[in-house]
């Protein structure tokens, strides 16, 4: 890569993210400093970027809301401006977990079945029956996401997850080893395990350094025959292939006792830390969290916009 190009690191955002956000760019920042990148911070609060003057790329770690929803990208590409990831149009439709859920089935990706509920005029019920996970679209790190095994939790469930827009995405259980799967520049990474220490991969159990609560163990490359192995991996690139990402994704993936994967969802800005999930998989497969932050911004400014 051109380390002469001066790179912005946007991070923060206004969603629900913010502190997630800040974190990873903050250690992106640090990284591609070390290798010698002329590398500066771009701290994002609202809805609006703009690019300092001569930057020649905005490393986007911002995470749900602006920096994962094509609205960034829509400013940047109105500035003239390169930025890594995803583009507009394949940022919006993987984070809107209703319309790539649309899409995998379209496409023949495995994915739970689902039903959109419309709380517009309040809370409704889904018709699916129980057990069922309850979750807002338009959301990221598990937030409002809840596991309904009876119509107790149910209610709170939809109650909460309705409180982050006018849909509730409702979807089949599906109980299972939860799997992700880096892929960059069509590079398939070593499958990551994720093992919940108590509950499911929430926002506790994710960011424990942020709640103070809940903690995961990670296995990679996960512990799965050859065969199982590819059948997720081949499921995982279908999932980014059928939403059309460009550059980079982690998709995650539930696989059953059967054997059967069943994708959940794209991340188009997945964290970005030296302890997050892409960067324990790129190293598994040989990239240093440097070479990775390198590999990214590289593969971004030659992908046409």
């Amino acid at each position: 890569m051109n380390k002469d190009i001066k790179i912005a690191v946007a991070m923060g955002g206004p969603g629900s993210e913010h502190k997630v956000s800040m974190a990873t760019g903050q250690a992106v920042l640090k990284a591609l400093l070390e290798e010698g990148v002329d590398a500066v911070e771009l701290v994002v609060d609202g809805h609006e970027i703009v690019a300092p003057e001569g930057v020649g790329l905005v490393f986007n770690t911002i995470h749900g809301t602006f920096g994962e929803d094509g609205e960034l990208q829509r400013q940047l590409e109105a500035q003239g401006v390169s930025y890594t990831g995803a583009g507009s149009v394949s940022s919006l439709l993987a984070f809107d977990k209703v319309a790539s859920k649309k899409r995998f089935i379209e496409e023949g990706v495995p994915t739970p079945a689902s039903e959109t509920v419309d709380c517009s005029g309040g809370v409704q019920m889904p018709k699916m029956t129980l057990p069922y996970v309850a979750k807002p679209p338009r959301e990221g790190s598990s937030v409002g996401v809840h596991i309904a095994h009876t119509e107790e939790e149910a209610k709170a469930a939809m109650e909460d997850a309705a409180k982050y827009g006018d849909e509730v995405l409702v979807e089949q259980f599906v109980e299972g080893k939860e799997l992700t799967v880096g892929i960059v520049d069509g590079e398939v990474f070593p499958i990551i395990h994720i093992a919940p220490r108590s509950g499911f991969y929430d926002i506790s159990n994710k960011y424990p350094w942020m709640t103070g609560e809940g903690g995961t163990d990670y296995y990679c490359p996960a512990d799965l025959c050859a065969e199982l192995t590819q059948k997720v991996k081949d499921a995982a690139f279908a999932a980014h292939r059928a939403l059309g990402v460009e550059v980079y994704s982690r998709v995650d993936v539930l696989l059953d006792a059967d054997g059967n994967p069943y994708v959940l969802e794209a991340n188009t800005i997945p964290g970005m830390t030296e302890s997050s999930l892409l960067p324990k998989a790129a190293k598994e497969a040989g990239y240093s969290f440097g070479k990775l932050c390198l590999k990214i911004a590289e593969v971004s400014l030659n992908t046409p916009r």
